[in-house]
């Protein structure tokens, strides 16, 4: 009985195998281009660092405004 049981798993098992390697693999998609970046920082690198300083200095004046209040 025992030795039924282990041949028919067997039979199962390389049933199983072999139906997993006769699949169809379907090929990748083909690669897609990345659309460009809308804005470059790299012209205009020194309009944000001055925009950057002037809301710092903003948040800075803000900031003690409120706290002599």
């Amino acid at each position: 009985m025992k030795k039924n049981k282990t041949l028919i798993a067997t039979v199962l098992f390389l049933m199983i195998s072999i139906v997993g390697v006769a699949q169809i693999v379907t090929p990748p998609p083909p690669a897609q281009q990345v659309p460009p970046v809308g804005l470059p920082i790299d012209s205009d690198i020194i309009v944000l660092v001055v925009v950057g300083l002037l809301y710092g200095v903003y948040k800075l004046i803000t900031k003690r405004k409120a706290s002599n209040i």
